[in-house]
């Protein structure tokens, strides 16, 4: 049997974040160490933080928020590609890869090496690529950088491409060994009604 292989970024004080967005933070607020009968504990974060998934809300006003999203997009088969994205990442990027069918697409570039540090760039999804995608039957894009868009954009052409296709995004992912081909996915968000964003444990397993 295939074991289930945890693919998202663990959440301490060294977790890199957004420059000038909520690091992580965890304390007790109630420590046994100290005399009190349970641990209990207070998490600080922002909501994209790590492996996380965006809401429409997060980039769109008057977009669904977590609570609102089919939560059936975030369980059930999906299909790591690994892609070279040395500038961006476009339809030529998956030219002899079938996809029709596809329901969930996982994107491994290899463009954030080191976890431990935000990254100073990364390549961003061509907003062509979205009806691409969509024709395909693409509903969920995850892939293993913070963003689908250059670090520095404000219009967010990516997110807002996706989003109008209807295909939702899961950031943050990492990918690193992780073979082409299909797998199980779970990356359930967590039930926070008033969400742009939440952080989510993603684990796969190879199918077959």
């Amino acid at each position: 049997m295939n074991p289930w292989l945890d693919i998202s970024q663990r959440l301490n004080e060294s977790t890199p974040y957004w420059p000038g967005d909520a690091p992580y933070s965890y304390r007790l607020n109630s420590s046994i160490a100290e005399g009190a009968s349970v641990n209990v504990g207070e998490i600080r974060m922002s909501t994209h933080l790590g492996t996380h998934i965006d809401a429409p809300f997060h980039f769109d006003g008057q977009g669904k928020k977590i609570i609102e999203l089919d939560i059936d997009l975030y369980i059930g088969t999906a299909l790591v590609v690994k892609v070279d994205a040395a500038e961006s990442i476009g339809i030529k990027d998956f030219e002899g890869i079938e996809l029709t069918g596809v329901r969930r697409l996982l994107l491994g570039t290899g463009q954030w090496k080191d976890h431990s540090r935000f990254p100073e760039w990364i390549p961003a999804v061509e907003p062509g690529l979205a009806p691409f995608l969509a024709n395909k039957g693409v509903r969920l894009l995850g892939i293993d950088l913070p963003s689908v868009d250059f670090l520095d954009s404000k219009e967010l052409p990516a997110h807002h491409a996706l989003s109008g296709c209807g295909i939702h995004i899961l950031e943050g992912l990492v990918l690193d060994g992780l073979e082409p081909g299909l797998y199980d996915l779970a990356a359930l968000p967590l039930a926070i009604e008033a969400g742009d964003g939440s952080p989510v444990r993603a684990v796969v397993k190879k199918k077959g």
